[in-house]
């Protein structure tokens, strides 16, 4: 058995845990903490360090690769942008910042390719051919694409402009639906707009819904009939992240 450590930072929740490679499953416990108001890199950092010394107690995993997934592109261990996290992280060393803090080297990638990673390798789309696209549908929408099995990363497609609106998932992720207070139905549609989009634009294989909805594939499967590719719901659901970035972790 091959151990890393996984640490998925979001805008409201940092949630980390030993990863068993594997198998791409949990070992021990899954621990989680709120995310730091403001999201400031230092304070972040802090609770990512907090988290690995608490997963080495608890399973004595002390050398265990450690790989943090962020809600940001980047780029040479390097992040590049900041959603729901605080500006200062645009441009930040965060590999640097983050292997200090912890105490050994980590590895830093997007969260939503984290979760990818986790669904191809070990999930809803393994062994699937041509063009997988995963969505983590949360606070926004992140987006993951591989290609025969090789990550396309920062592809960042929640951001689209579509009928209008400028950053379609301020219109369409489940926050939105919550946000503006519209039902089922009518945020289905929104949903659906928006993979015929990426239908249009990238011609895929295989639409893999992961993030917390995915738990609920009634929620959304219904109103997806008749698209040209088939979604599937994520097998790792609010745990890709954590595995995806364990995994990432041992590739350096």
């Amino acid at each position: 058995m091959t151990v890393a450590i996984g640490v998925d930072v979001g805008g409201t929740g940092i949630k980390a845990a030993a990863v068993d490679t594997g198998m791409s499953t949990l070992v021990g416990p899954r621990l989680a903490e709120p995310t730091p108001p403001g999201g400031e890199p230092g304070d972040v950092a802090r609770v990512v360090a907090g988290l690995v010394r608490r997963i080495e107690e608890a399973t004595d995993e002390r050398d265990a690769p450690v790989g943090v997934a962020v809600p940001s592109v980047v780029v040479g261990g390097r992040t590049r942008t900041a959603a729901n996290i605080s500006p200062a992280w645009i441009g930040l060393p965060a590999a640097q910042v983050l292997s200090t803090a912890v105490g050994r080297p980590v590895g830093v990638l997007n969260d939503a390719d984290a979760a990818g990673w986790a669904e191809v390798h070990d999930g809803a789309a393994t062994g699937v051919a041509g063009l997988v696209i995963v969505l983590t549908l949360g606070t926004g929408i992140g987006s993951a694409l591989v290609h025969d099995g090789v990550l396309v990363p920062n592809t960042e497609l929640g951001h689209l402009e579509i009928d209008g609106h400028r950053d379609y998932e301020q219109y369409a992720s489940p926050v939105a639906r919550e946000r503006e207070g519209i039902g089922w139905d009518a945020w289905r549609a929104r949903l659906r707009r928006y993979l015929e989009t990426l239908e249009a634009l990238l011609t895929p294989t295989l639409f893999v819904i992961g993030g917390g909805i995915s738990l609920r594939p009634e929620l959304f499967l219904p109103g997806l009939d008749g698209l040209a590719t088939p979604v599937r719901p994520a097998r790792h659901a609010q745990d890709a992240g954590i595995i995806g970035a364990a995994e990432r972790a041992l590739l350096g």
